[in-house]
């Protein structure tokens, strides 16, 4: 009784805070590498000023925003919001979006919904009213905390202010993130692995100088030739041929996506014209265009691979790669290794892949496929990715769980399975048919991972499965299972093709039967 008495007048041996509970008083708790910045008790109903439209339906809550200044030069924002009641005991990191430099506040707000204390940061790269990554030229502290520092940085700060609040740890610590959130993801589970219990790592950009090089590889097909772009038009040829031609790798013949994409074999040379350009075919040149964005970048000299290629299926989010004006915003990581000249038609996939990577890579990239620590630890990791996705190619998360599940090679001998055994004890990747990136596209768009993750790190009940919807305005049109890759979700014949009980998970068959 003495200790505890102890503890709550001086804040020490037990690590309570004397401001323990009070909301206002954690403007004075003093953090590692930071200092307090907003400590208020917002009250519950809609809260305004922060993003575009109000936020709705809110809990009353503890909001705490912080700056972090783990380097000289960085500039760090984090915020943790803290249900006032209705705690359910856990702790919530979750990811950004591109570039990030801004507070994701609606990610916020849905994870204090569902009663967790939720934190994020801007990813120490706020650039100004205009988001011009740009200004982060010169700044390698910078590039270091958008890379895989600030996330680190915010998780334990938060944790602290967390545990400043409520007087006590949270029972578990989840990651959510998608796209740059998926990288952020990763490269939790692979540089610190004891920050979370369990992570979802969406649409991954995990391989990001890699994924950069894409986006100028668009760019250098579309405008190889004054006739290499596709139209609107052409691009919806293409996608209603690829689903025609590969209506065997449907789930459900009504289907306007495919489920196998892997197992469609469709070649843009059967859109050839016989004789000019005409509007059902492509011109060589076209076809040459479509060829390259199923290929994905390879060296001129070698023909190595440098990244995949989009799939069989993601034809209808192709419009944007065919013009200059609608690219993402990616220049800078170039800019940073080349200097602030740099011009996109300048780049050489032979000789300045290795000088990109020498730069940034280490920096950036979450591709390690040791997860031995995250794993020992008893964490669990689930992956998704759209299969229809045309930011991050869904391809490249399958190369990395099958790198993850080769290095288990070992582990798996040890305990008399297999590989693919071993690897899904703790990490599981979904393949969602039809969806985009991180949602929308032709097909399922909506997916709930955070639930069947609690579920497995809390119960032990490993994601034998996941429900995908397909939503229009709140409304849901079908339903259907998503299964642990390489299985996938076959249609039984019977039932209601909109019900997710009328389909099985079952790996695909082989091609031909």
């Amino acid at each position: 009784m003495k200790r505890i008495l102890f503890c709550v007048l001086c804040g020490l041996w037990c690590g309570i805070p004397a401001f323990a509970r009070s909301c206002d008083a954690l403007a004075s708790l003093a953090l590692a590498h930071g200092k307090i910045t907003v400590a208020v008790l917002e009250p519950a109903g809609s809260l305004a000023g922060l993003t575009e439209k109000p936020l709705e339906n809110l809990p009353a809550f503890c909001r705490v925003a912080a700056t972090l200044l783990p380097s000289s030069d960085s500039n760090i924002r984090i915020e943790a919001w803290m249900p006032a009641q209705g705690w359910n005991g856990k702790f919530e990191g979750t990811g950004n979006g591109g570039y990030a430099g801004a507070i994701g506040y609606e990610g916020l707000a849905a994870s204090l919904r569902r009663g967790y204390a939720v934190a994020t940061t801007d990813m120490g790269t706020a650039m100004g009213s205009e988001r011009n990554p740009d200004v982060l030229i010169g700044h390698p502290e910078r590039w270091q905390d958008w890379g895989s520092r600030s996330t680190h940085e915010m998780t334990l700060a938060a944790r602290e202010i967390v545990r400043a609040y409520y007087g006590r740890e949270p029972e578990y610590a989840y990651f959510v993130g998608c796209s740059t959130g998926g990288q952020q993801a990763l490269l939790e589970a692979q540089r610190f692995p004891d920050d979370y219990d369990g992570i979802v790592a969406g649409a991954p950009a995990n391989n990001r100088t890699r994924l950069h090089m894409t986006f100028v590889w668009y760019l250098m097909a579309a405008e190889a030739t004054p006739g290499s772009a596709l139209s609107p038009e052409k691009v919806s040829l293409v996608a209603n041929t690829v689903l025609a031609a590969c209506s065997a790798e449907k789930a459900v013949a009504a289907d306007k996506f495919l489920s196998a994409p892997q197992q469609c074999q469709w070649a843009p040379e059967a859109l050839l014209c016989k004789a000019g350009d005409k509007p059902d075919c492509l011109t060589a040149e076209q076809v040459t265009t479509v060829s390259k964005l199923y290929r994905g970048p390879v060296n001129p000299v070698t023909h190595a691979p440098i990244y995949p290629g989009l799939a069989r299926g993601s034809e209808s989010e192709w419009d944007s790669l065919m013009r200059q004006e609608s690219r993402p915003n990616y220049d800078a990581l170039f800019k940073w290794t080349f200097g602030p000249d740099w011009n996109w038609r300048t780049f050489d996939f032979n000789r300045d892949v290795a000088a990109v990577d020498a730069k940034l890579a280490a920096m950036l990239n979450a591709t390690d496929a040791n997860l031995q620590t995250f794993k020992a630890h008893g964490h669990k990791l689930i992956a998704y990715h759209g299969w229809a996705d045309r930011t991050v190619p869904s391809l490249e998360s399958i190369n990395y769980y099958q790198n993850v599940e080769n290095a288990q090679k070992i582990e798996a001998a040890r305990h008399h399975r297999s590989k693919a055994e071993e690897t899904q004890a703790f990490y599981r990747l979904f393949m969602i048919p039809g969806m985009a990136h991180c949602g929308g596209g032709p097909g399922l768009n909506g997916i709930d991972p955070l639930s069947s993750l609690e579920a497995w790190v809390e119960k032990g009940i490993a994601p034998d499965m996941m429900i995908a919807k397909r939503s229009e305005n709140g409304v849901t049109e079908f339903a259907r299972p998503v299964c642990p890759y390489p299985e996938a979700a076959r249609y039984n014949r019977t039932g209601d093709a909109k019900d997710a009980s009328s389909f099985t998970c079952s790996l695909p068959a082989p091609k031909g039967k």
